[in-house]
C-alpha cells in the first residue's frame, strides 16, 4: 500500500473519481432504501447521489485534461490510511438515522482526503479543484448533521458539539468497545476451562492474567495497524491501539481477579458450605453478568443499537463462550 504522499497527481485524481463514483452509489442505494418510507431523507440521498456524480465529471473532466481517457487500476483499498466503506452488504436496511450518520461521516472522511491531497499537490489546477471539492463535501456534511440533529442549521454550537461527539466516539468509544467486547467473551473459555479443570484458583488465576493481558497486547497491535487515522478522523495508531489494548485486558482481568481468593478457605452461607474455588467462580460469574450488561448499555447509548438488542446479542454469544469453558474444564 502506498501513503497519499507517495502518490502521483495521475493516482491522487484517480483514486478521487473511484471514491466519487462509490459515493453516489452508496446514496442512491439509501435512497432507494428509504423512498417508501422517509421521502424527505431519500430525496436528500438522491442529491447527495448527484452532487457525488457530479464532483466525479469535475475530476473526470480534470484528469482527460492531463492524462487522457485511461484511469490506472487504483482504489481507495489501496492508499494507507485512506478510509474504507462498509461492504455493500452491511449498508442495506441500516435505518434512517444510521443512513444519515452514515452519511455525514462519509462527507467527513472525503472532505479529509481532498484537504490532505490538495496540500501534496504541486499542480495549481489540481489543487485548486481538490481544495474547492473539500469545502463541497463539508456543505454536505453540515446537511448530514442538520438531518440527524434536532436543532436549527444554523446553530454553530450544536453543530460542534455533533462534531465533537463523533470525533470521541470514533477516536475512544469503537475501540474501546471493541476492546471490551473482545476481552470480556473472548478470555471466558480459556478461564473457566481452567477454573473447573484444576479446581486451583491461583492456577487459573495465572491463566486469566496471560489471557487478558495477551488479548490486549494482540488487539492493540491489531487496532493501531487497521487505520492510520490520517484521512479518517479516527485519531492516531498509538491513541487508538492503547484505548483497545487496555479495555481488553480490563474486560479479562474483571472476571479473573476473583480467583484470588485463597486455596484452602470455605465460607458458610447457611446449611451450604462452600469452599475457595466456588467463592471464586460465583464472584467471578456475578462481574461477568455486569459486564455484559455493561457492554450492552454501552452500544445501545452510543452506537444506536436498541438496549434489548444489543442485550441479546452480547448475552448470549457471552453465556455461549462461558458454557464452553465450563464444558471443556470439566471433560
Amino acid at each position: 500500500m502506498k501513503g497519499l504522499a507517495e502518490l502521483t497527481e495521475r493516482e491522487v485524481l484517480a483514486v478521487a473519481i473511484a471514491n466519487e463514483e462509490e459515493d453516489s452509489r452508496i446514496y442512491q442505494q439509501f435512497a432507494d432504501d428509504l423512498m417508501a418510507e422517509y421521502p424527505e431523507s431519500a430525496a436528500f440521498f438522491v442529491e447527495m447521489a448527484e452532487d457525488e456524480r457530479e464532483h466525479r465529471g469535475m475530476l473526470f473532466d480534470l484528469y482527460r485534461q492531463k492524462f487522457g481517457e485511461n484511469l490506472p487500476p487504483i482504489r481507495r483499498e489501496d492508499v494507507k490510511g485512506f478510509a474504507k466503506r462498509r461492504p455493500f452488504w452491511l449498508t442495506r436496511n441500516l435505518g434512517v438515522e444510521r443512513m444519515r450518520k452514515e452519511a455525514e461521516m462519509m462527507e467527513l472522511q472525503a472532505a479529509q482526503f481532498y484537504d490532505a491531497a490538495a496540500a501534496h499537490s504541486t499542480n495549481v489546477s489540481v489543487r485548486e479543484l481538490l481544495y474547492k471539492l473539500g469545502e463541497l463535501e463539508r456543505s454536505h456534511e453540515k446537511k448530514a448533521v442538520d438531518l440527524t440533529s434536532k436543532h436549527l442549521a444554523g446553530d454553530a454550537a450544536a453543530e460542534e458539539a455533533a462534531t465533537a461527539r463523533r470525533a470521541f466516539v470514533l477516536r475512544y468509544v469503537q475501540p474501546g468497545l471493541a476492546g471490551l467486547m473482545d476481552g470480556s467473551v473472548s478470555t471466558l473459555a480459556p478461564i473457566f476451562a481452567a477454573a473447573f479443570a484444576t479446581h486451583n484458583n491461583w492456577s487459573t488465576f495465572l491463566v486469566g492474567m496471560a489471557a487478558s493481558i495477551g488479548a490486549g497486547i494482540s488487539m492493540a497491535f491489531a487496532e493501531a495497524l487497521s487505520d492510520d487515522g490520517s484521512l479518517t478522523g479516527r485519531g492516531t495508531p498509538w491513541l487508538r491501539g492503547g484505548v483497545t489494548g487496555i479495555m481488553t485486558t480490563i474486560g479479562g482481568i474483571g472476571h479473573t481477579l476473583p480467583y484470588l481468593v485463597p486455596d484452602g478457605i470455605t465460607m458458610k452461607l447457611g446449611s451450604l458450605v462452600l469452599d475457595s474455588f466456588h467463592i471464586a467462580t460465583g464472584i467471578a460469574a456475578i462481574i461477568v453478568f455486569i459486564e455484559l450488561w455493561a457492554i450492552a448499555y454501552i452500544r445501545a447509548r452510543f452506537m444506536d443499537t436498541p438496549f434489548l438488542h444489543a442485550a441479546f446479542q452480547v448475552v448470549l454469544g457471552g453465556v455461549a463462550v462461558f458454557i464452553v469453558g465450563i464444558l471443556i474444564g470439566s471433560a
